[in-house]
């Protein structure tokens, strides 16, 4: 067992005189060789942690301000021949490509190719800026190249569908210190190049290129997703869940059985509604939140519905549990 993301830079264990070096020879190894602008190398803070999954890359870094430039020079010496997706988390960024210039912001995900020129400029003042970038093999997506050459640098805000969706598995994977095991990595690269590949089909008119098992992988997690953000709806049901995705409750059903691991709609609606109950239970800051509101923040309206599936979920009446999960007062 070991971390998805490793520890392999942080500044603040070198030398100020040091720091862009290290930096710049860091970066070439983890990411590709880039060329650096740095305007002040003494004060200069970064960070990066990363994870080689199966071949997909994953990279979580924080950074001053600087200016890159993938360059032809630099491409002529080593080409990975990678699409590189990336998440801004933190500062705003501007990366240019020919005559595409994006301003780039906190949540906003953007698509470049290391084989290719661009720019990245980085202003955050005194702070750091932060974002993931996944690398993946441009073979491992079986998309025209000449079509993804369209979005290149474009900024994508990741508000909403598979660009929330992506965003916000990114988000997670950046965040998850937890165990993992090899396998676990293996999974991951395959989530991450059907995220992808549905996100880069999606924004060149190109869905129908994607194979039909990532189609429906994709199309069940943005279910998924949909459900846990409207757990608080007492209405949701399979009905409006598909519904609101413009589907049959036959073509609902289908796909829970094909990737749900045995859970049908409801239980799964109802597994999420406990789990975040169950949280929220023991969650000091709501000690003085009476059970039923917090079970009817969650859709449970029926206090005595709430109890039986609680119990029968985790063996204790929700009183009980909170007591437990209290800490003990000195």
């Amino acid at each position: 067992m070991s971390t998805m993301l490793k520890d392999v830079f942080d500044s603040q264990g070198l030398p100020a005189a040091d720091r862009v070096d290290a930096w710049r020879e860091i970066t070439a190894g983890a990411l590709i060789p880039n060329e650096f602008i740095i305007d002040r190398a003494l004060e200069f803070r970064a960070s990066l942690r990363a994870a080689d999954l199966s071949g997909v890359q994953v990279t979580a870094l924080t950074y001053a301000s600087m200016t890159s430039r993938r360059t032809p020079r630099l491409i002529r010496q080593s080409d990975p021949e990678m699409y590189a997706v990336g998440l801004i988390r933190r500062g705003r960024q501007i990366i240019a490509r020919g005559r595409c210039e994006s301003a780039l912001e906190t949540g906003d995900l953007v698509v470049y190719c290391t084989s290719r020129p661009y720019r990245a400029e980085v202003d955050v003042g005194p702070g750091t800026a932060a974002s993931v970038v996944v690398q993946i093999p441009r073979a491992m997506v079986p998309l025209p190249s000449n079509r993804v050459e369209r979005v290149m640098a474009a900024r994508v805000p990741g508000r909403e569908g598979v660009d929330l969706l992506l965003a916000g598995f990114l988000t997670n994977l950046a965040a998850d210190t937890g165990p993992h095991r090899f396998a676990d990595g293996q999974r991951i690269s395959g989530v991450l190049t059907d995220l992808i590949t549905a996100w880069l089909a999606h924004h060149i008119d190109a869905d129908d290129r994607t194979p039909v098992e990532t189609r429906q992988y994709v199309q069940f997690a943005e279910i998924q997703n949909f459900i846990r953000r409207h757990l608080g709806d007492a209405a949701l049901s399979p009905v409006t869940v598909a519904a609101a995705h413009h589907i049959s409750l036959r073509t609902l059903h289908r796909l829970f059985h094909q990737h749900a691991h045995g859970f049908t709609v409801a239980s799964y609606i109802r597994h999420q509604r406990l789990a975040r109950i169950r949280r929220d239970l023991a969650d000091p800051r709501l000690a003085t939140r009476p059970v039923h509101a917090i079970a009817a923040r969650w859709g449970f309206l029926r206090p005595d519905d709430f109890t039986r599936a609680f119990r029968r979920r985790y063996g204790v009446t929700p009183g009980d549990y909170r007591g437990q999960a209290r800490p003990s007062k000195p």
